[in-house]
């Protein structure tokens, strides 16, 4: 049988760093999320739901607990009437930080339209 472009003579290999990075990050609001908590340094569920515009209460909960799952975020929770449960960045969750400050830069100087101001700037970076 002849070979297609797409077979070579060795097998690549596969990026296991990337690939565990994605696997972590790989919902669509694990990246805001992470930003927020790491941002305001103590976030509550009520909180993330008003900044996550267009997040259902359940992809919240499910993309919360993942990062709790991975070691990203903590959980405390309050034996409160109502509950009060708070998020707050790991010890992993803050090595995050100046990748996610990286990111925030790219993006202001690819992405974002000329004049942009950043209002997280204003109130100081991370």
């Amino acid at each position: 049988m002849a070979k297609n472009k797409f077979q070579n003579e060795k097998t690549m290999a596969r990026c296991v760093p990337m690939s565990s990075l994605q696997a972590v990050l790989s919902g669509k609001w694990k990246i805001l999320i992470l930003w927020y908590v790491s941002f305001y340094k103590v976030e509550r569920f009520g909180s993330l739901m008003r900044r996550l515009d267009g997040i259902t209460q359940s992809t919240l909960t499910k993309q919360l607990r993942e990062l709790e799952q991975d070691g990203f975020l903590h959980r405390t929770v309050y034996p409160e009437v109502p509950p009060k449960v708070e998020y707050t960045l790991t010890g992993l969750g803050e090595s995050f930080v100046p990748v996610l400050n990286q990111m925030m830069a790219w993006s202001e100087t690819h992405l974002c339209p000329p004049g942009y101001v950043n209002p997280y700037k204003e109130q100081g970076s991370l």
